[in-house]
């Protein structure tokens, strides 16, 4: 006690106060600290994930839309619809609308979505060769698209 005997009183009791109230936390403290940290872990690359999911679906629905407006076909704002906007590309590539239901069957949507994106950059004047590109990650994605909706 000789350490805090030059102490004033009135700094005793304010740090016998403040031990008073740190020392229930750890008394009473429940385990569900360290599984905190995960969760927002988790829920922090969910949300990142989320905000890159929309940000590639807006720019897909942009260059659908751009290549529809400048193949001239209708209901171009098909596009920003999940569905509607295979029906729209169908119809770019003038391709019959029953091959919707064949991109609904897990491989053979693959094979689908190259014949459509073949189908559409011959409708854009381009090789077709840029429809194959369509199943290489990143550059199917933001190339393919982006080129044939914004080049002349």
């Amino acid at each position: 006690m000789k350490l805090l005997g030059s102490v004033r009183p009135w700094v005793k009791l304010g740090l016998l106060a403040a031990v008073s109230l740190l020392l229930p936390m750890g008394v009473f403290a429940q385990d569900d600290t360290p599984k905190a940290l995960p969760a927002l872990i988790g829920a922090g690359f969910f949300g990142f994930f989320f905000i890159c999911l929309i940000i590639v679906y807006v720019f897909w629905a942009i260059t659908l839309q751009t290549i529809a407006n400048k193949t001239n076909t209708e209901n171009a704002w098909l596009a920003w619809i999940p569905i509607g906007n295979i029906v729209l590309g169908l119809n770019v590539a003038r391709k019959p609308l029953w091959w919707i239901i064949l991109f609904f069957i897990p491989v053979v949507s693959l094979v689908m979505s190259i014949l459509m994106w073949m189908g559409i950059a011959e409708a854009r004047n381009k090789p077709n060769w840029w429809g194959v590109l369509i199943i290489i990650p990143f550059i199917g994605w933001f190339l393919v698209p982006g080129y044939l909706a914004w080049s002349d």
